[in-house]
């Protein structure tokens, strides 16, 4: 007698339960995608201790016919796919044929449906996979599942399971995506007899704040990109609404919401530029592509996917967050995503009406570049609407006459205590932190010489020099080519020094020493090619910051003015390279309830 032998049927059901059936929100994720795959257009949800004691799903879909009741818990068996065919361009939650009876062999489960060809609803009750006998039931239209007793054929697996508050934070955080992608339909969630979410059928807008919460959408830029078949649609948090944790990322794959590596590497990197590293994103992101070219059926839950040409996704996401991350917000209403409609309703989705704090409104690129204020000051003069006194630090200018549109970033007023800029435009009172701005101003100039060659060099007439430790010294002898490729040049002189005989251009009237030991220090950690390769950007905001103008620093209202107009023509230019805003605006409404004024 050999020693292999086949599994009985309920050892592999309760075997694949492990993989499908988690936790209570794992049984609570299943439910749902087969009520919203029946087209339900509402669905309550009923929860008992946390999912434990009761999952109750409670839908107004299609419903199912008396004879297939005992297929919907056997193994194997599904109404989704019949050929490989089906399985490769699969558009529906599920496919497997395999939750229901994975969650049927250790639970008990009530499942109650009417059919809209029947003239009344049938029940069938299963204890660990022994199904009963059907039975006539009383019920409207729809599906009811009832999933009790979880675990209860194998309590061992109970001893895994946190709190009841804790599984119910689970559930309830798997109705928030499935709602999200699903805004059309209505959600109801009570847990112990207690109303904790109600969400009416409505618009992205509307599901999204009820879901992400008002405080989300002031920071908030609509995302609509599309090549060819491929759409990335949503919204993307500007760095200023970063977070310190990974807990307001939801990614959709053809309205499925999915934990994909892949993804989240690109839009990941898409913030690099603008998000300190020790934080983290928001967005709401969904990503429309053809059923064929991603594959579902990677694991059990669904939440893992693949892609037929994943280099090409991934820049293809990176590349169109990167592009809305650099542009300024339009006000534009933004469309809904398309993944936010249900496949299977006629509705057509709805737009969805942005809203922006006026805390930090549009930065328009200009195109054609605004004209200096020197420019529009000396062309009032010559028409005789205004004269142009001489420009001092302590007195601005007065702007050229009213038939002359401000820029959006207006014209300076003062310097306050060294480090902020004040400026007026035509919605009020600007706010800039120079340095912040100056920064971010250099790292684009240095991002665009890098891709266009080596920068420009300044060679210094005197060259500078600096104690430099043997590690130093013996960094900038081995790496003078990548340091040349940057726009430095570096020589020993001495047996404890180094000599700086030239620098970026852009950077000449930074704070060298600190640029140099600070470059000197990457290079020591990392190889010469990542530096140069995927450190570059890093390595240059670096060099940005030690070369942007420092607080205290005196600059005339020409200098101010040059500061604001080259913000207004650089991308990215609200937030600097850390994350944190360059500017905000109070409008003169915000500073008349300053002083109460009108009261």
């Amino acid at each position: 007698m050999g020693f292999i032998r086949p599994l009985p049927d309920l050892l592999i059901s309760q075997i694949a339960a492990g993989e499908v059936v988690e936790r209570p929100a794992s049984v609570l994720k299943e439910l749902l995608e087969n009520s919203l795959d029946a087209g339900a257009t509402k669905i309550d949800v009923q929860l008992e201790e946390g999912g434990v004691r009761l999952i109750r799903v409670a839908d107004d879909g299609s419903g199912i016919v008396p004879d297939d009741l005992p297929l919907a818990l056997a193994r194997h068996a599904t109404s989704k796919i019949a050929s490989l065919d089906d399985l490769e361009s699969v558009a529906s939650y599920g496919f497997r044929g395999e939750a229901l009876a994975s969650i049927a062999s250790v639970a008990r489960v009530t499942l109650t449906s009417r059919h809209a060809s029947q003239d009344h609803a049938f029940r069938l009750r299963s204890e660990g996979s022994q199904a009963g006998v059907r039975q006539p039931a009383a019920l409207a239209a729809g599906t009811v599942i009832e999933v009790a007793d979880l675990y209860f054929t194998t309590p061992a697996r109970r001893k895994f399971l946190k709190t009841d508050a804790t599984e119910f934070a689970h559930c309830d955080e798997v109705l928030r995506r499935m709602a999200l992608a699903r805004p059309s339909v209505a959600f109801g969630l009570t847990h112990n007899h207690q109303v904790k979410r109600r969400l009416v059928s409505a618009d992205f807008s509307r599901r999204a704040q009820e879901i992400i919460g008002e405080d989300f959408f002031p920071h908030a830029r609509p995302v609509d990109v599309a090549a060819g078949p491929v759409r990335l649609s949503g919204l993307a948090a500007l760095p200023a609404y970063s977070r310190a944790g990974r807990d307001e990322q939801y990614f959709f794959v053809n309205g499925r919401f999915v934990r994909d590596k892949l993804l989240m590497h690109a839009a990941r990197q898409a913030w690099e530029d603008v998000l300190h590293g020790a934080r983290h994103p928001a967005y709401i992101l969904f990503l429309d592509v053809e059923p064929t070219a991603v594959d579902v059926n990677v694991h059990p839950a669904k939440t893992e996917v693949r892609f037929r040409d994943a280099k090409g996704i991934h820049q293809f996401v990176f590349h169109a967050l990167q592009q809305t991350l650099a542009r300024p917000l339009t006000g534009v209403a933004a469309p809904a995503p398309a993944s936010a409609s249900p496949p299977l309703s006629t509705n057509a989705p709805s737009t969805y009406p942005t809203t922006y704090a006026a805390r930090q409104a549009a930065l328009p690129i200009a195109e054609p570049a605004v004209r200096s204020y020197l420019e529009l000051a000396q062309a009032a003069t010559r028409d005789g609407m205004v004269a142009t006194p001489t420009p001092t630090p302590s007195s601005a200018p007065p702007a050229p006459a009213a038939t002359l549109a401000a820029p959006p970033l207006g014209y300076a007023l003062a310097q306050l205590h060294g480090i902020y800029i004040l400026a007026q435009n035509d919605a009020g009172l600007i706010l800039v932190d120079m340095h912040a701005a100056h920064e971010r101003i250099l790292y684009e100039k240095l991002k665009n010489n890098i891709a266009a060659g080596p920068p420009p060099m300044q060679t210094l007439l005197v060259p500078m020099l600096l104690a430099a430790s043997e590690l130093e010294r013996a960094t900038a002898a081995e790496q003078s080519e990548t340091l040349s490729a940057l726009g430095f040049e570096l020589a020993a002189a001495g047996p404890k020094e180094l000599a700086v005989r030239a620098l970026p251009a852009l950077l000449t009237g930074g704070n060298a020493v600190a640029l140099v030991r600070a470059l000197l220090k990457d290079l020591a950690e990392h190889p010469a090619s990542r530096v140069v390769e995927t450190q570059r950007n890093a390595l240059l905001a670096t060099m940005a910051c030690h070369g942007a103008v420092r607080a205290n620093r005196q600059l005339s209202v020409p200098e101010m003015n040059a500061l604001l107009r080259q913000m207004e023509n650089v991308d990215r230019a609200d937030q600097c390279n850390h994350g944190r805003p360059t500017w905000v605006q109070l409008s003169i409404g915000e500073l008349d309830r300053l002083f109460m004024r009108g009261r």
